[in-house]
């Protein structure tokens, strides 16, 4: 439980953002150990002087010291557990984590403590400056924080005839959140075709421990298309289009596999 004593506590905390407000604060929103999401203020945090500054950059885990404001929570004191230095040496990196971010920024909301959700977003930025493969580990972040948010996509057997999915190339509905074979897909005009060798390595990420997939390295082309069914999911559960990926897009001088909306 989060320790409540008088008008202050203190933190466990992963900088999602901030937003600059009036001449030198800035509002942040923060993912915590103890509370979840939630917003708050650091005054005079633009000034040159500030010793808080460093410490709130996105990606940033940090332990807060805070008050108890009016409307807002004010940080008083921050110290850096891990400022994921390596995040930011590499552009498609810093795109990537900043991606992370805004999935998780978007999906959730000031609900309370969610210690899963909590680790899984540190873990995830702790991999991306491993050595593991980062697309593999977004993509596993990816079906674990749909676990967490009760949106589990149904990848075994048939949403609709519920007989199991076998090796061939099948569909996928946003609708019903899962797979349909052949016969029940083409009955769907809502369903995107997926390839067998995409659904393959959708399931292998699902159902594995990440120990069993961190040298996993999924082929180009798979990746290209299994990268779009996730974007095109999330961008229906959340009924808009997230920012990061064209900028992942871009610098990475690529294109979807399809103009589809």
């Amino acid at each position: 439980m989060p320790e409540r004593e008088g008008r202050s506590y203190r933190t466990q905390a992963i900088v999602l953002g901030h937003m600059e407000f009036g001449e030198a604060d800035r509002i942040l929103r923060l993912f915590t150990l103890e509370r979840g999401k939630i917003t708050a203020i650091a005054k005079g945090v633009r000034k040159i002087r500030s010793r808080k500054a460093g410490h709130l950059e996105p990606f940033t885990e940090v332990t807060l010291f805070m008050a108890k404001g009016r409307n807002i929570d004010i940080i008083t004191q921050a110290e850096t557990i891990n400022p994921h230095m390596g995040l930011r040496q590499d552009l498609q990196l810093v795109g990537m984590a900043a991606y992370v971010l805004e999935v998780l920024d978007r999906f959730t909301f000031e609900e309370g403590q969610n210690i899963a959700m909590f680790r899984l977003l540190s873990n995830t930025l702790t991999r991306l400056e491993s050595q593991a493969d980062a697309k593999t580990v977004v993509h596993y972040y990816e079906l674990r924080l749909l676990d967490l948010l009760g949106f589990r996509p149904q990848l075994f057997s048939c949403i609709d005839c519920r007989e199991t999915i076998t090796e061939q190339d099948q569909y996928f509905s946003p609708l019903a959140g899962g797979v349909a074979c052949p016969n029940c897909g083409r009955s769907r005009s809502e369903a995107w075709p997926v390839e067998k060798d995409v659904l393959r390595y959708l399931r292998h990420l699902q159902r594995s421990n990440w120990q069993s997939v961190e040298s996993l390295i999924i082929p180009p082309a798979v990746e290209a298309h299994l990268n779009y069914l996730i974007e095109r999911y999330l961008t229906y559960l959340l009924e808009r289009k997230l920012n990061t990926p064209a900028f992942l897009r871009e610098i990475r001088g690529n294109s979807r596999p399809s103009d589809e909306d």
